[in-house]
């Protein structure tokens, strides 16, 4: 089968692998929508250090099962299309020992520790599969990257009285905007590009700011009736914007992390205590989550055809993931149509 590769950094090679076969209690799928997530562009960077070369990118995934072995329940029939959860987990570690399977302390997620899913064929184990009849096959590839912002908002522990201020509207914002709002919250979405925040206004943003237009701070006085956000999230990844949640927050607030910022942070940590905050990090997300975001999307109010940026096919996912590197504000989401 085919497979594209990450060789090394800046390098991407279409390569020939051996078709794999299924364990007992694995299904084989054939791939037919793989999405690029920002860890494939890292990978491609040669800036994600969980990474060795070379590795088949791809985690957002959406297929149809071609065989399956026999331990696998018969409801997982060949030509199912399916999407599924990228993690692994040990059962062993303190995570698994609570129930939190998706921050396993051993966890390899496909196209990172382990090879992905930018390939014609993949094995998984059923346990890990997730359909829905009403999805398209791009929409079931979108699901598992909504669930990272989905999760957030639930360690955020959202609820419809809050003010959430959501840091940075790519597809990871794009997610928590979205599940932050389902739950009924007053969004508060901040990027410093005009047209992702009138993106995120139609993926349920109340209000907006662009941050290197006017100062942030005053902006959310005057939204906030000078209390700040009950939560914030930031999807970034930068100090300033590590900094700015706990300096955003309102007292009593909770602080969600998920993007890692990539040089040491620098706190005012005086604001931890005085403010009493729940500084919370978010990783991966769990089974419930991507019911949630597959019930979401069911409901049709998610804007699809803007967050895909770019759809190209099979054979030109080496220069789509090139196109991202050299002007990674030019998309949101890049789809790789397999062919059928």
């Amino acid at each position: 089968m085919k497979a594209w590769t990450i060789t090394g950094p800046g390098k991407a090679a279409l390569v020939e692998m051996e078709k794999p076969a299924p364990d007992a209690d694995e299904v084989l799928l054939k791939i037919h929508v793989a999405g690029y997530c920002g860890s494939d562009l890292n990978t491609f960077r040669g800036a994600n250090p969980l990474v060795t070369y070379p590795r088949v990118p791809g985690h957002e995934l959406a297929g149809a099962i071609e065989a399956r072995g026999p331990e696998v329940p018969a409801e997982w029939a060949p030509g199912l299309e399916v999407t599924l959860s990228p993690y692994t987990h040990c059962g062993r570690c303190s995570a698994c020992r609570q129930g939190r399977f998706h921050c396993c302390r051993h966890n390899e997620t496909l196209g990172v520790q382990r090879d992905g899913g930018l390939a014609e064929f993949i094995v998984a184990p059923w346990q890990k599969l997730f359909r829905s009849p009403k999805l398209p096959l791009r929409e079931l590839a979108l699901v598992e990257p909504l669930t990272i912002g989905f999760h957030a908002v639930d360690r955020g522990r959202v609820t419809p009285r809050d003010a959430v201020l959501v840091l940075g509207c790519g597809a990871i914002g794009l997610g928590a905007i979205a599940g932050a709002a389902a739950r009924g919250a007053r969004v508060i979405a901040v990027d410093v590009d005009d047209a992702k925040l009138q993106l995120a206004k139609k993926c349920g943003a109340r209000e907006t700011a662009n941050s290197q237009k006017s100062p942030l701070h005053d902006l959310l006085e005057k939204l906030t009736g000078g209390d700040g956000p009950e939560v914030v999230i930031e999807a970034v990844g930068l100090p300033e914007t590590f900094r700015a949640a706990v300096e955003e927050a309102g007292f009593a607030g909770r602080v969600v992390y998920i993007g890692y910022a990539k040089k040491p942070v620098e706190y005012e940590t005086k604001l931890f205590v005085q403010k009493e905050l729940d500084i919370l990090g978010s990783r991966n997300a769990t089974p419930a989550e991507f019911k949630a975001v597959i019930q979401f999307l069911e409901g049709g109010t998610f804007p699809v055809g803007e967050v895909i940026t770019r759809t190209v096919p099979f054979a030109e996912a080496g220069a789509a993931l090139r196109a991202w590197s050299d002007q990674p504000a030019a998309f949101t989401k890049i789809q790789i149509a397999m062919s059928r």
